[in-house]
């Protein structure tokens, strides 16, 4: 059956906010290593960013039907996450369907599929996550679902998770963890702050996180070079 959720539940705007200045590989540690999508999944420029709210799209193999229909379920803040229900790096995305969305608020997509018109995209503004750039064209014949559990990438989306993209990837908080999440990726970057100014000062990682005896245990031996 095919099906559009409306209007579900989506992460407070006034946390979603605070993520703004977080980087994905951070959030990823502080929320014990989880939530993070595939590597292939890849901004199309260098510097693209986006945080926002999940509207999932179950889409039909090289069909991009469910992408327009999924545009008047977006809201300001949002990011759409799309996935075929079975591989294919067709083009399902371009700059019009961007102009679409963008009228509406939404702050990106995560598409693992084919994206087109790349350098549109980028002198837009608009960024996209996804597995593999490619001018082939898709069909609209074949309906497919919106706000849905859906698995992008290797992970789950609930609708109105929190999306957190950058030059590193993506990563997903689910919307109940996403205060919770939010404080240990804080507490992280305060911690690492610490530790960058010691390392500045000259230190080394080796002792400020006690490494020597773990690797003299491990058998790991010194000797000048020549003896």
């Amino acid at each position: 059956m095919s099906i559009v959720y409306t209007n579900p539940p989506r992460t407070a705007p006034e946390i979603v906010v605070c993520f703004t200045d977080l980087g994905v590989a951070t959030v990823h540690e502080a929320q014990g290593r989880i939530g993070l999508m595939q590597p292939y999944m890849r901004p199309i420029y260098t510097g693209a960013r986006a945080v926002g709210t999940a509207v999932t799209v179950s889409l039909a193999p090289a069909d991009n039907w469910m992408l327009h229909v999924v545009v008047e379920q977006c809201q300001p803040g949002d990011i759409v996450i799309a996935a075929p229900t079975s591989f294919s790096d067709a083009g399902y995305f371009g700059e019009l369907l961007a102009t679409s969305l963008a009228a509406r608020g939404v702050r990106g997509l995560v598409l693992e599929g084919g994206c087109r018109d790349v350098a549109d995209l980028a002198r837009m503004g608009f960024p996209v996550w996804s597995r593999a750039v490619s001018a082939q064209g898709t069909v609209k014949g074949t309906l497919g679902s919106i706000n849905v559990p859906l698995v992008c990438a290797g992970q789950l989306v609930h609708p109105g998770a929190l999306i957190l993209a950058d030059d590193d990837g993506v990563v997903v908080v689910a919307r109940e963890r996403a205060e919770a999440v939010l404080a240990a990726s804080r507490a992280r970057e305060e911690k690492e702050a610490k530790v960058r100014a010691r390392l500045k000062g000259g230190e080394m990682g080796l002792d400020i996180y006690g490494m020597r005896d773990a690797v003299a245990q491990k058998g790991l031996t010194y000797r000048r070079y020549g003896t």
